[in-house]
């Protein structure tokens, strides 16, 4: 994981600026819980997360936040929306879609539920 994160910090757009701690989510692509632990993931390094997302992914976007928040990891900073539009190249023309962005922060409590975390993950392991 921390090497995905590492490459994605280290991707340079063609000039563009590119936040470092923004997620694009897809619907179809990863499964939830991947974007939940790359969230966890983005907000211990950068005490913040961006969940960014178009059309049908926006219910997923939601969802994330909403487990991140009822878990206690992160408190909802902004919300944002706007339609954008895409060019549609079946059609040839434009089409608008919805989009939504979802900052996140890190809470009060957030360190010590992610170590809890560690210490049930390693639960599991036997011990030789």
């Amino acid at each position: 994981m921390e090497e995905i994160t590492e490459r994605v910090n280290n991707i340079d757009i063609a000039g563009e600026s590119y936040k470092k701690n923004r997620i694009q989510v897809s619907n179809t692509k990863k499964p939830l819980f991947f974007y939940v632990n790359l969230a966890k993931r983005y907000m211990q390094q950068h005490n913040k997360v961006e969940l960014s997302a178009l059309g049908m992914a926006i219910s997923t976007v939601v969802s994330i936040a909403e487990i991140l928040k009822n878990n206690g990891f992160a408190v909802e900073k902004k919300i944002m929306t706007s339609t954008v539009e895409i060019k549609d190249e079946s059609r040839g023309r434009p089409i608008s879609k919805a989009k939504i962005e979802i900052v996140l922060g890190k809470t009060e409590k957030f360190d010590e539920l992610m170590a809890a975390g560690d210490d049930r993950a390693g639960d599991g392991e036997e011990q030789s």
